[in-house]
């Protein structure tokens, strides 16, 4: 008989590992908020639901779902569940919505100042929670490939997690600014993605390069790394043919 593989939820015994795999389904729950896939007043998945897309344990469900909770994002209806909140308030930090194409293009030029060095400051400085942090979210990518499909939220997540590991919290504000933004982006490449050849393999790989770059404090590899993932991204996404921005 074949034995089963252990859900996420086996670690509910080691407080620190619960709480890494919480902070990872708050990060995905957040970025799904934030880019309207979960659109205010509507509905979240149940707690099964949720449990069984992110193979994780009920209650790192519930701990995930508390925080957003905590923080007004989400509400609960006695008897039917969690549904999004509508937000009025203006970020502290904000960047002018994405509107044309060149304004995709400019904010890969704007990511390509910042991520390379997060990335640069995250092998230097992470530790063992930041490492398996990162390390979870290659595994979705990779259950994501498997299956044929590219997963923004997930790609987003992986990101932010980079951010969150370089222990510089301007890394990670901005990137949380951008969400939306970056959104734009990461679904167009994931539409090209989709096409004849291997893409969402090749794209995969570069996360885990990147990954293991920071895994093994290879600072200058995890900034080169980073830096031609992003442009690899830009140049799929425009076929290699950027805009000129000149004014």
């Amino acid at each position: 008989m074949t034995e089963s593989k252990p859900r996420a939820g086996s670690f509910d015994e080691e407080p620190r590992h619960r709480t890494l795999f919480a902070d990872r389904v708050y990060q995905l729950l957040l970025t799904r908020i934030s880019t309207g896939e979960y659109p205010p007043d509507n509905k979240l998945p149940s707690e099964k639901e949720l449990s069984e897309q992110f193979d994780v344990s009920r209650p790192i469900v519930r701990e995930a779902l508390e925080r957003l909770r905590k923080e007004g994002l989400i509400y609960s209806r006695q008897g039917s569940g969690s549904f999004v909140r509508m937000r009025t308030e203006q970020r502290s930090l904000g960047f002018p919505p994405v509107e044309t194409i060149a304004d995709i293009q400019r904010c890969y030029e704007f990511r390509l100042t910042i991520e390379p060095e997060a990335a640069y400051y995250a092998a230097l400085r992470r530790n063992e929670a930041a490492i398996r942090a990162i390390a979870q979210v290659v595994d979705l990518l990779s259950t994501a490939t498997d299956q044929q499909r590219h997963r923004e939220d997930a790609d987003f997540a992986f990101h932010l997690a980079i951010a969150d590991a370089s222990n510089n919290h301007y890394y990670s504000s901005a990137m949380q600014a951008l969400r939306s933004h970056i959104a734009v982006g990461m679904k167009l490449h994931g539409l090209a993605l989709m096409g004849p050849g291997r893409g969402l393999e090749k794209v995969l790989g570069e996360h885990r390069e990147i990954y293991e770059a920071i895994r093994d404090g290879d600072a200058e590899v995890a900034r080169q790394r980073m830096r031609q993932h992003l442009e690899g991204s830009r140049n799929r996404l425009f076929e290699d043919r950027v805009l000129d921005l000149s004014l």
